[in-house]
This record gives structure tokens, sequence and C-alpha cells, in this order.
């Protein structure tokens, strides 16, 4: 089966094609400030600590995302979508101050907001896609976008450190921010129909916010997804921290590192274009249930030291990982009514991202325990027990989808 019909007619949708290249636009942005901001706080104070703390600041901000998702569900998608974007743009300019160690707090200020604002917009973007996008095609479009961010992070972090090098860090600011005006005005350009939001009477933000939260975890076929996205991206994480290890263990500088990102991205864009075909013949937890087991595998494989194997586990690791995490986004998508949908979708994130910071910080302490052969080994058996209740699950709906048809599918 190819992909490119239903590729093509994704991007023949003129809404949709404007997603897309808003979604261009902004990916390569941020990707470029994502590494020149730790480079710039590098050269600034000579702290690798302080650098670190780059990445925290923007990851931060997903704490709070059950709270900043029901702002996306309080007023209409579109328009908050253009202001945010806008008023990042004008933010970003700000750090064209920042030209000393005493005006970091600025830098790091910027980019808690800057990761505030993402909270904000995804959880507004994934409702409007629903409004734009036709619901068969929303495995396909989520796909796309997969392939499309990791497809930027393959080119624009060099292109930041390039333009950083040459000109400093405000050229990298004026260039995001740049990226943000494009995308607002690609996004004032779809043609979607928005009712303003009834807001429900008697019920206070916190209010609204459980409402969201709650809805995802009594859903009985969206809470197992979550669930595994969150526990796959932490034994991910967990795992991230031998990279160096492994390196060592090959014989390499740590430089090698670029080469396994580039062969584990160039899976995450091949998946992307594959996933719309798989959810429709595998459904949702199949699809993440195989591709957590692929990640499982690719983690035991790692702890083989030998080029070859590093490389293609590498590769498998990109084709895997993602696969959990468009699952749950679309699955989330088809099942949330849309006055619920930004809360919901805020909540999911949080659930499956911040265990990445956890297995963060704990990955870094365990590896200097036990070497890399023992722990990958480990990390791999644990991801393919993740994917295990999802296929029982998955084993059971279709047992009884064919025991009773009328049920499975009312009319």
């Amino acid at each position: 089966m190819t992909t490119s019909p239903t590729v093509l007619r994704v991007l023949r949708d003129r809404n949709a094609g404007r997603y897309l290249t808003g979604l261009v636009v902004n990916a390569f942005g941020s990707s470029a400030l994502w590494l020149a901001s730790g480079i710039w706080v590098k050269d600034l104070t000579g702290s690798n600590g302080l650098a670190g703390l780059c990445l925290l600041a923007l990851w931060a901000p997903t704490l709070a995302g059950p709270a900043l998702g029901t702002l996306a569900d309080r007023v209409r998608r579109k328009p908050l979508i253009i202001t945010v974007n806008l008023a990042v743009a004008a933010l970003l300019l700000t750090l064209f101050t920042v030209d000393s160690p005493a005006r970091l707090w600025l830098l790091f200020l910027v980019l808690f907001l800057y990761g505030t604002a993402d909270a904000v917009t995804s959880a507004a973007e994934s409702a409007l896609v629903t409004a734009v996008v036709p619901g068969d095609l929303l495995g396909d479009f989520n796909g796309l976008r997969m392939t499309i961010t990791e497809g930027m992070k393959l080119v624009a972090p060099l292109t930041g450190a390039g333009l950083y090098a040459a000109f400093g860090g405000p050229a990298v600011a004026c260039l995001d921010a740049a990226s943000f005006v494009v995308t607002a005005a690609l996004c004032a350009l779809i043609r979607v129909r928005e009712e303003r939001p009834v807001r429900p009477a008697g019920g206070d933000w916190r209010h609204q916010t459980a409402e969201g939260v709650r809805y995802l975890w009594r859903h009985d076929r969206l809470r197992p997804l979550i669930r595994a996205g969150g526990t796959t991206l932490l034994i991910t994480s967990l795992a991230s921290a031998t990279l160096y290890a492994v390196i060592d263990r090959l014989g390499h500088s740590p430089a090698y590192a670029g080469v396994l990102y580039a062969f584990q991205g160039a899976g995450s864009v091949a998946v992307g274009l594959l996933t719309g075909p798989a959810l429709r013949r595998l459904g949702e937890r199949w699809f993440a249930a195989a591709g957590i087991a692929l990640t499982g595998l690719a983690l035991v494989a790692r702890a083989v030291p030998f080029d070859a194997v590093a490389l293609v586990s590498s590769l498998a690791a990109g084709l895997g990982l993602p696969c959990v995490l468009i699952a749950a986004l679309t699955a989330v998508q088809r099942e949330t009514p849309g006055p619920l949908l930004g809360r919901v979708t805020a909540t999911a994130n949080t659930l499956m991202y911040t265990p990445n910071v956890i297995g963060l910080a704990a990955g870094a302490g365990l590896v200097e325990l036990a070497g890399p052969g023992v722990l990958l080994l480990c990390y791999g058996l644990a991801m393919l027990a993740t994917a295990v209740p999802l296929l029982q699950r998955a084993a059971s709906a279709s047992r009884t989808a064919a025991r009773s048809p009328s049920d499975a599918n009312p009319a």
C-alpha cells in the first residue's frame, strides 16, 4: 500500500495545506531557537548547568497543561492561535537586549512564556484541526505533522547554530519571530466557521479544568493509550541517558551522537508518511502497541556494541516511538466532544510528556550506577511489557466486534 493517495488528499485540501505550511515555518524557527538558546547561555556564562535550564524553561509549562488548555475551550480557537503567535513574535524581539549574564533572566522568562504559549496553541490547534480536516484523514494529517516536525529537527538546529555563529542570538530570535508572524498569517487564511463557545453556568476555571481531566481518565479507549504514551516516553528518556556510554563502547567521539540522531530522525520522518494507512488497517491500539514493541526491541539491540546494529536500532526507534503519540492524539481528537477538546488534549500532553522530564533526570543518575548493556536490556524489556496491555485490549475489542457486529458498529 502506498501513502501517496492519502497524503495527496490531505495536501489538496486548501485549509490543511495552509495549516501544514504554517507548521513547517514555525517548526523550523522553533527548532533553531531551541539549540541556539543553550549555546547563547553557554557563551555568556560558561555554565553547562545554566545552558541545560533552557530546556527546563521550555518544558516546565507543560505541567500546567490542563489549566492552559481550558483557555482554548473558552474562546474561538482560530483568533486565539493568531493572537498568541503574534504575541510570541513580539516577545522574541525583546531578546535583542540580552547581551550579558545580568540580562539572562529575560531569556529564561521568554523561554518560559514561549513554552506556555506552545501549550495553549497546541491545545487550540488540536481542536481547530477537527473542524478543518475530514475525520477519515486525521491519522494521515497527524502523521504528516510528525514528519514535518521531525524533518525540521534534522535541518533547523544546524541552521540556527550557523546563524548564531555568524550573527549572534538576536538573529536567531528574529528568525523565529518571523516564523510566528508567517504562521499567524497562514492561520488567518484558513476558512473555518467557529461558534462562540458557551461557557457553562456556575463553572469556574478550576471546575472546567477538572472536567477535562475527568473525561480523559474515565474514557476506556483513551486512558490506556495515554498511559502507554507516558510510560513509553519515560522509558525512552531513561534510555537516552545511556547514549554517550553507548558511543564510548563503539569507540567514537561524542559527535557520533549526531549520526545516531540523524538515523532516528529519518525513521520518524518515514513513519509519519505511513501513519494514515497503518491506523486504518490496525486501529489506534494495535498501531501504538506495534510501535512500542519495535522501540523496545531497538533498545535491546542498542546494547550490542557494533556500529551497524547501533544505526539500525536508531532507525527502528525513530520508526517506533512516534506511533503511540500519533495514535493517542488521533484518538483524543476522534473521541472527545469539541467543547472539551482543548482541555483534554492539553491534559493528554501533560500526562504523556511530563514523564520525559522525570526520566531525563533519573536516567542521568542510573547510568552512573550500571553499564549501558544492563540498563538498555532492562529498558527494552520494560518497553515490551508496556505494549502487552494494549495488545490484550485490542484483541479483546476485536473478539467483541466479531461476536456482536451490531453492538460494535451501531447504526
